[in-house]
């Protein structure tokens, strides 16, 4: 299985700086070395430390171009810059010492390998540096200060000059340069993310507009057919297909391309048959009791033409003999992404032992369908008054993609 490509960088980018910190060291170290022998005269423990790190730092390099393991290089780095670092430090002044700065630098070459091993290097060495500053405080004598006194403040310098040139020529340059990187990958992202979102949004207005033109096309055949039965049913495909124009439309002209606001999606649907349906002389209100709740768009086509079902069945023929009446829509959020959807009117209604399940109208089929299709349970709840329908579904986007 191929490694993705950010993956990829990323270990490009810790081997890269892996490499430059321990090649620039290496030959600082060797420098140093060469310095506190010949030029400060010393022949102690210092200068044979700074040429042992030296050499043995550009092994574990050539050992690196055949094993390719880059943790097992980081860790040895990590632990011979640590012991070099401790030994230098106590041999060159303790808590006092100017190299002490140097265990700052690397903790960072601990971090390099995982950030495990990093925050247990780090506190490693928080811990000890407090156990060199209580050697001092303790006074012993064990270990003397091997840099003479002539030239200490030159070995102080050399120690901060080291620390500097580590931290801002290999860190500090690598960590620019990454920062740069990703600020160009980031735009560049950035602007794909930006046309691909222009370009679903143009699909989206296409969909709408081609469905819009399927219902106008519906509407010439309901209008060129003289016969009200074929009419009727016409007309229902034509709310069926502009009940899916509408999630379209909202998903286009909004920032969310792939959510819809569920509420005023819920009261243009309404509205539309309200203005589509209704007799000229009933006065039919719709109550909407819906949160502000965001679905995929797989829940909501199949959501929006079940209400279109539902809402159209109570308008023809729960208020057939009525001029006024009202249609309540509920959604109740039950837990992360569960939902309780309720129907209901104050209508005729119908008989209870009739089961909507198996009725051969094509509507109340279709909201059977449509209910497992959202992998839900419809049911119709009993009242004295009316219809009322409950619908349990789940968000199908929320439960492929937790």
């Amino acid at each position: 299985m191929r490694k993705p490509k950010k993956s990829l960088n990323r270990i490009s980018d810790k081997t890269t700086l892996l490499l430059k910190f321990n090649y620039v060291s290496s030959f600082l170290s060797l420098a140093i070395g060469l310095i506190c022998t010949y030029a400060f005269d010393m022949h102690g423990t210092i200068p044979y430390v700074f040429f042992f790190y030296s050499a043995s730092n550009l092994l574990n390099v050539l050992a690196f171009n055949k094993h390719k393991n880059l943790m097992a290089m980081a860790i040895y780095t990590s632990i011979i810059s640590f012991l070099g670092t401790v030994v230098i430090t106590l041999y060159s002044g303790g808590i006092n010492s100017p190299f002490i700065f140097v265990l700052g630098l690397v903790v960072l070459a601990g971090y390099i390998s995982t950030r495990w091993f990093g925050t247990i290097y780090l506190y490693l060495i928080i811990s000890t540096i407090v156990s060199i500053y209580l050697i001092d405080y303790a006074d012993f004598d064990f270990i003397e200060n091997e840099v003479p006194e002539n030239v200490r403040d030159l070995f102080s310098l050399i120690s901060v000059l080291f620390s500097v040139y580590l931290l801002g020529g290999v860190f500090g340059k690598n960590l620019l340069s990454t920062h740069h990187r990703l600020y160009r990958s980031k735009a560049r992202i950035e602007k794909s993310i930006d046309e691909k979102e222009n370009l679903l949004r143009e699909v989206h207005h296409r969909v709408k507009n081609n469905l819009q033109t399927v219902s106008s096309l519906l509407s010439l055949q309901a209008r060129n057919t003289p016969n009200e039965q074929i009419k009727a049913l016409v007309r229902s495909s034509q709310n069926r297909v502009t009940s899916m124009a509408m999630i379209h439309e909202m998903l286009y002209v909004r920032d969310n391309l792939s959510k819809i606001e569920f509420g005023s999606y819920v009261n243009e649907l309404t509205q539309y048959l309200l203005r589509t349906v209704e007799r000229n002389d009933q006065k039919i209100k719709v109550n909407l009791n819906i949160p502000e709740t965001l679905l995929s768009i797989d829940t909501a086509i199949p959501l929006g033409l079940l209400i279109n079902e539902t809402v159209t069945n109570s308008i023809k023929y729960g208020f057939k003999d009525r001029n006024e009446g009202e249609i309540k829509i509920e959604l109740e959020k039950r837990d992360q992404d569960r939902y309780v959807l309720k129907i209901s009117d104050d209508g005729l209604g119908y008989a209870l032992d009739h089961d909507y399940k198996n009725y051969n109208t094509l509507g109340l089929r279709l909201v059977h369908n449509l209910a497992r299709q959202l992998q839900g349970n419809m049911e119709r709840i009993p009242s004295k008054k009316g219809t009322k329908y409950k619908l349990v579904f789940q968000d199908i986007t929320d439960q492929f993609n937790p």
